[in-house]
């Protein structure tokens, strides 16, 4: 199973979401931004690794918010969620192509990856 994490990145009441790019296995598909966890580290060490190689940013990270495991072709992910801020940097974005602030309502205007999409859900169901 492969771990991953998932930055929920909140700024006046938006969500940052980011599109994955044309020659990924899920090209066009939206998802948070983080990634997999490497040996030894802690989801939230993962997240900042990942949020600085991806975005060009530092954060905090928060509470845990959700979990999902999803069967992909040839391999299983559990992504893990947790609520992080933005503490500084300016945002570049290094391996999406499209990133956007969305809405918790406006989700559901975007394909999520599938392992993204019950914490989509859950979103749109809790705030």
């Amino acid at each position: 199973m492969i771990e991953v994490t998932a930055a929920l990145i909140l700024r006046a009441d938006k969500i940052l979401i980011a599109r994955r790019p044309g020659q990924d296995e899920l090209a066009g598909l939206w998802e948070f931004p983080g990634g997999k966890m490497e040996a030894g580290e802690s989801p939230e060490e993962c997240l900042r690794r990942e949020i600085r190689e991806e975005l060009a940013l530092t954060i905090t990270v928060g509470d845990f918010f959700a979990d999902t495991v999803y069967e992909y072709p040839g391999k299983v992910v559990h992504l893990m969620a947790y609520w992080a801020e933005w503490v500084e940097g300016e945002m570049k974005s290094h391996v999406h192509d499209s990133l956007v602030w969305s809405s918790a309502a406006e989700l559901s205007a975007y394909t999520f990856a599938p392992a993204d999409r019950p914490i989509v859900e859950k979103i749109r169901n809790e705030i």
